[in-house]
Formats: structure tokens, C-alpha cells, sequence
């Protein structure tokens, strides 16, 4: 049975509005919406006149504004996309829930816990759906990982450990403004904005976590928010997890492993990589493509969750639940 009731006919088109036209939309989401069948996107918002202009011609959406609320409140529109930097999440959110419409939110949820449980309040009370963008919950590459534990072929998991380093890059050191380097934005840095993805991608995969720690800090000085994340977590049936995310290292690596009694599984969270297998059993190296728009998988499960078909696997409560691991391992909480 679905957490939230279905709103619509399978065979009635959902009118999506979208709120925010940055790069994250151009290829990974916007054209998901546009394909998947039943789906159709009929207004973007954005701040800037030319450019929100510009997008709606080149993406062929009909209707465009500077004006969040004439897509909130538009009777025409029956669901929003938001996908603007973090801090602005709440703002949105709450308008998006007052006015009774499912809503879809980019990750991470919002830039703190506490506002994070604000937005999964606010929907819960009008019992309207919220998905949060944790797409990695519905790609195959990911589902074959699962499936390999749930088939428990790695015997009982122990351990998780996770390693994400990047080079400062260009924008880095110019000091031109980046959201996923401002604190006001993205507590975290780039932690908010990549590590979380496999935190949440980690409790879909083994459970729960119930215990989390950490330590931030910013070692490079490029940037106001923080350039290394470390972090240690257990989940609610005993798996240890670790995670070193150092955004000013001389080498690039995204390494995960997974140990069990009887082998291991490795992957990358971020990076298109093989999924390997190794156990008693044999080796498995699987690789798995991402579809053209990496969100079409998840987009495609949020239409089956709005005409009752199936749960979505990445909805508030759980997008709640990834804020909240976040916050405890940058301590804030």
C-alpha cells in the first residue's frame, strides 16, 4: 500500500511546472519528465528573463515566467519540480505544500536537518506526495547491488566504507561564486552536494542508520564551506559504515566496499564504473549504463506512485532521513 494516496488517472496527463533552469535540469531531469509517458512539463520558472526564455525555447516548454508563484498556484499545473540550489528548498517547498501539490525536490532535501523536517512536516499534514532526487534508489546498476545482498551472496555484511577525493577544480581556486562552496548554501561543500547521494544510497542498500559521527573541516581555506568530511555510522541492524570525503586531494578516487563474511562488493557511487563481486562462490565484474538522462528511472517511479501503480524508493521520510545522517557527521546536530 502507498505511504501517501494517489492523485491521478493513469490515463490523465500530470502538468508539471518546474522551478529552477540550472544545469542540473538540462540533461539529467527535465528531458526524464518530457519522455516519460503521461508526463508533460508546461512552465519553467527562473530568475532571469532571457535566460529562463532562452530554456523554454530550446527545451520546447510552452510557458515560462520569473515568478515562482504562477506555477505554484497555476490551476493548470498539477505537480512541481524544484530544482534550485538548497537554501531556496524551503521557501518553495512550503508554498508548493500549502498549495496541495506533489512536489519533487533536487537533493540534498534542504541545507540542514531542521529544515528538511520543516518540508516533510508541511507535506505530511496535507498528506500530498514528496519525492526527493535521490535517483541512485532506482538505477539498475544499483538494483543489482541490492539484489546481490538481498540474495545474501557476500554472507552477512559487516562493513561498509566509502572513499570520494576530487582535485580543487578551476572554479575552486578563482573564487568565483559556487553554491556547492558556500556555506550560506551547502554547509557541507562539495559533501552536501555528492556525499549525499551515497549516504542516502547506503540506507537503501543496508537499512537504517541509528548512530552517526563526524568531523568537518576546511583544510585548503578556497572557499567558506568545507573541504574535508569524515564520518563513521550504524546502521539499525549493526553494519558499520565509514566515509572519507576529501575535496582538496591530489587524486581523484570514489571507492565503496561492502565486506561480508563470505566476500565483497565494490562500486562507485558517483563515477559511471563496474559493480564487482567477490566471493566464495566466483567473480562478477557487471557494468551497467546509465540511461541518456540519468533521472529517467527515478521520474518514471514517480509516475508510478502518483497513479497508484508502486511506492516510490525515495520519498520525505527517507530524504529526512539522509538529512539527518548528514548533519550528525558534520556535527550540527
Amino acid at each position: 500500500m502507498l505511504e501517501s494516496p494517489f492523485y491521478f488517472q493513469e490515463n490523465k496527463p500530470i502538468r508539471w511546472g518546474v522551478i529552477g533552469c540550472g544545469k542540473v535540469t538540462e540533461k539529467k531531469s527535465l528531458p526524464a519528465y518530457q519522455k516519460t509517458p503521461g508526463f508533460q512539463v508546461d512552465m519553467v520558472m527562473g530568475r532571469n528573463k532571457e535566460r529562463v526564455l532562452d530554456y523554454a525555447k530550446r527545451h520546447k516548454v510552452p510557458g515560462w515566467t520569473t515568478d515562482s508563484m504562477e506555477i505554484i498556484e497555476n490551476p493548470n499545473i498539477d505537480a512541481v519540480y524544484i530544482a534550485t540550489p538548497p537554501d531556496s528548498h524551503k521557501f518553495y517547498a512550503l508554498q508548493v505544500a500549502k498549495a496541495g501539490k506533489p512536489c519533487c525536490i533536487e537533493k540534498p532535501m534542504a541545507p540542514n536537518y531542521q529544515d528538511s523536517l520543516a518540508i516533510y512536516e508541511a507535506f505530511t499534514k496535507k498528506n500530498v506526495p514528496l519525492f526527493i532526487t535521490y535517483y541512485r534508489r532506482s538505477l539498475p546498476r544499483f538494483l543489482k547491488v541490492k539484489q546481490w545482498l538481498d540474495e545474501n551472496l557476500i554472507g552477512k555484511v559487516s562493513h561498509i566504507r566509502w572513499e570520494k577525493t576530487k582535485l580543487p577544480n578551476d572554479l575552486d581556486i578563482s573564487g568565483k561564486y559556487n553554491w556547492r562552496t558556500d556555506k550560506e548554501v551547502a554547509p557541507g561543500g562539495y559533501f552536501d552536494d555528492l556525499a549525499s547521494h551515497g549516504l542516502d544510497l547506503f540506507s537503501f542498500l543496508l537499512g537504517d542508520v541509528k548512530e552517526a559521527n563526524g568531523e568537518a573541516t576546511n583544510k585548503l581555506g578556497l572557499y567558506s564551506a568545507y573541504d574535508m568530511v569524515s564520518g563513521s555510522w550504524k546502521h539499525e541492524n549493526g553494519i558499520r559504515g565509514e566515509g572519507i570525503w576529501n575535496f582538496g586531494a591530489s587524486n581523484r578516487l570514489d571507492k565503496v566496499e561492502i565486506l561480508g563474511t563470505d566476500g565483497t562488493i565494490t562500486f562507485s557511487v558517483l563515477d559511471e564504473a563496474p559493480i564487482e563481486l567477490k566471493s566464495s562462490s566466483g567473480h562478477q565484474t557487471v557494468e551497467i549504463p546509465h540511461p541518456e538522462h540519468v533521472q529517467q528511472y527515478h521520474v518514471e517511479n514517480i509516475k508510478n506512485h502518483l497513479v497508484g501503480k508502486a511506492q516510490h524508493p525515495s520519498i520525505g521520510k527517507s530524504g529526512l532521513h539522509t538529512s539527518w545522517i548528514m548533519d550528525k557527521i558534520l556535527s550540527a546536530i
